[in-house]
């Protein structure tokens, strides 16, 4: 990657983050970290408003924003080979949000691209076993309220076919065991629990903050799961 490639892509970083550190700049460009010191002085230079607070890292200054993005043809593929990704192990409404996205993404992209595209779509499939099929359309308004750290109330199928109706703290999505599985603290048992998210009746977004402050990490719970796939 030349230079230039590199100045634009670390611009692209900071503008998907927050905050951003020295240490993930450098891994995500495999260079060191004295270049991304120089990498950021010049971007500072050409006008970019970067800021940076200990120990979070660095961040572009609230209200600026890029020119409108150009994809190149390798990034355009990768972005449609995830379609299928998306179509095979999602669900419904994560589908037509991305759909939506990409069609955004196509409309920036040059004739010849388009071609090549088009040709593509038709030539790469997914085959899964019907079981594999995703029918509902959770994944988005648990997608938000994770985000928000929302109470959310469900209606849940449980293993012996009974609804039982529970208010829950999602903290995480994990897909394992070729299912999606919503890892949330129950109000009603009181310790965190493991809901298969097709098990999932109804979902209402009660909008009232978390009572619990103190959380286990995602990456923690994924250490007590009965499977390691």
């Amino acid at each position: 990657m030349n230079r230039i490639d590199r100045l634009f892509g670390i611009l692209v970083l900071l503008q998907t983050r927050k905050y951003i550190t020295a240490d993930k700049i450098a891994d995500q460009f495999e260079i060191s970290i004295r270049t991304v010191y120089r990498d950021i002085k010049a971007l500072a230079e050409q006008g970019i408003p970067i800021s940076f607070e200990q120990p979070k890292g660095y961040f572009i200054v609230q209200g600026y924003f890029l020119p409108p993005v150009s994809f190149n043809t390798e990034e355009a593929n990768a972005l449609l080979i995830m379609e299928r990704v998306v179509s095979g192990f999602t669900d419904k409404s994560i589908q037509k949000h991305y759909t939506t996205a990409l069609n955004k993404v196509k409309a920036v992209l040059k004739t010849s691209q388009k071609e090549k595209l088009e040709l593509l779509n038709d030539n790469i499939k997914i085959q899964l076993h019907d079981s594999m099929k995703n029918e509902f359309e959770h994944l988005s308004i648990l997608q938000t309220a994770i985000s928000s750290q929302y109470i959310i109330e469900i209606i849940y199928n449980t293993k012996s076919s009974e609804n039982s109706k529970r208010k829950i703290e999602s903290i995480g999505l994990i897909f394992y065991a070729f299912n999606w599985h919503l890892i949330a603290w129950c109000h009603l048992r009181e310790e965190y629990r493991d809901f298969r998210v097709s098990r999932i009746e109804k979902i209402k977004c009660i909008e009232s903050p978390f009572r619990k402050t103190d959380h286990m990490k995602l990456s923690d719970y994924m250490k007590l799961l009965p499977v390691n796939y």
